[in-house]
């Protein structure tokens, strides 16, 4: 039996640890699906996410663990990872710490936003789907029309 975990492939890391929007899913207690797009980040073996305490998401994660995040390259939107799991830990996001380091990735300025507390919810992969694009050709910037 294979006990090695998923991971993400080395060379689509940018794509969970640079200034990449991803699509986080959650079970509502009625059994549809709610998507939030969301700040992620990578610590070498789990998807990091957060939001403030009380949020829906965490109600969502508290009743059922189950988890989806996806995200796609900038630049071609055949690059992408999807990553199956389950929260495995919620823990307080103190001092906003892992907040600001988000924000200043994806801003270039701390959370304006400190009047609430947070919380980092620890995403351990089930399964990992990957594409490496290259298909079609990449765009360089904003779409035209």
């Amino acid at each position: 039996m294979d006990d090695e975990r998923p991971t993400i492939p080395e060379d689509l890391l940018y794509l969970l640890t640079s200034d990449h929007i991803g699509s986080v899913s959650s079970l509502r207690r009625d059994g549809s699906i709610a998507t939030n797009l969301m700040w992620i980040d990578w610590d070498g073996e789990h998807v990091l996410t957060s939001s403030p305490v009380g949020s829906r998401k965490a109600a969502n994660w508290r009743a059922n663990p189950q988890v989806s995040v996806s995200v796609v390259d900038h630049y071609d939107d055949w690059r992408f990872v999807i990553v199956r799991g389950r929260v495995v830990d919620i823990r307080p996001d103190v001092d906003l710490e892992f907040i600001d380091r988000m924000s200043m990735r994806y801003t270039g300025a701390p959370y304006r936003r400190r009047e609430n507390p947070r919380e980092v919810f620890v995403i351990e992969p089930v399964n990992v789907r990957a594409g490496r694009g290259g298909w079609l050709p990449k765009r360089r910037g904003p779409l035209e029309e």
